[in-house]
């Protein structure tokens, strides 16, 4: 899953790169997933009658469009790394607004969270202490994944994963149609040239990761899983550089490290003290 959203960024990237307007982009991309994911949740048979909560799922494709869209238009002013890695700083906001729903966030999360935001200070922050345009877009998106991570976590409990992944895709996809219409234009021309960005956006990260997630936060903790998804932000780096040729400095990748400090934290303070 977080491979899948990570490797993402670089698609969306080259979608926008060869013509694609941010909103038309989420547009097709939310649109195609759920269509992948129609035929499953058609021919999807459990034997018990399935809850749908419309409001809440409604909720979440709020989330997740805003979300989406702020980011989609940051990576026009920075690069996938850094995307990928203020991104995971949802780390930090998740127990923040969990805790206004009873979510318990023990010391070992707060620790790992501290060190993902230093991680982020040296990733993103010059000298000067200013952040580019498009990192302060994406770091306002990381508290909108926030939300919609908390509000997905309420509604795995007692909904059908499937049919919610649907139901907030297909929200995402109509607002964002509605604003490409309304402030960008689509050629034949773009819209050939972005297919595989789409194609590989809408299947791998929206069709499959994202309804992973409302499968994975069904049986997962609400901190745990923020963790574990923020991992997207290292395979956000490793793309960027393999497909796109972007490059880090000693400063940014000494703060790629403590944000997987961060995480690792998190994930083996609560195991030791098991033992």
């Amino acid at each position: 899953m977080s491979m899948l959203w990570g490797s993402t960024f670089v698609a969306q990237q080259i979608g926008m790169q060869r013509g694609l307007g941010p909103l038309t982009f989420n547009a097709l991309r939310f649109a195609l997933g759920a269509c992948v994911l129609l035929p499953l949740v058609c021919r999807r048979r459990t034997g018990l009658p399935v809850t749908v909560p419309w409001r809440g799922s409604i909720l979440a494709g709020l989330f997740l469009f805003a979300a989406a869209g702020l980011q989609q238009v940051g990576l026009l002013y920075t690069t996938s790394a850094n995307a990928g890695f203020i991104t995971s700083l949802y780390i930090l906001f998740v127990p923040l607004l969990g805790l206004l729903f009873g979510h318990r966030a023990p010391r070992s999360l707060w620790a790992g969270a501290l060190v993902c935001v230093a991680g982020l200070y040296l990733l993103s922050l010059g000298s000067d202490i200013t952040m580019r345009q498009g990192d302060v877009l994406v770091l306002v998106c990381a508290v909108l994944w926030a939300a919609q991570i908390v509000t997905i976590q309420h509604l795995a409990r007692f909904g059908d994963p499937f049919k919610i992944a649907v139901i907030q895709f297909v929200v995402c996809a109509v607002l964002s149609a509605v604003g490409a219409l309304l402030v960008e234009s689509l050629t034949l021309k773009s819209l050939y040239a972005g297919s595989g960005a789409v194609a590989y956006a809408g299947v791998f990260s929206v069709g499959i990761a994202f309804t992973l997630q409302i499968v994975c936060q069904k049986h997962c903790p609400l901190g745990t899983a923020a963790v574990i998804m923020s991992m997207e932000a290292v395979f956000a780096a490793l793309a960027g550089y393999l497909v796109l040729g972007q490059t880090l400095s000693a400063r940014a990748w000494g703060g790629c490290f403590l944000i997987l400090c961060g995480v690792l934290v998190v994930q083996l303070v609560p195991l030791m003290r098991r033992r």
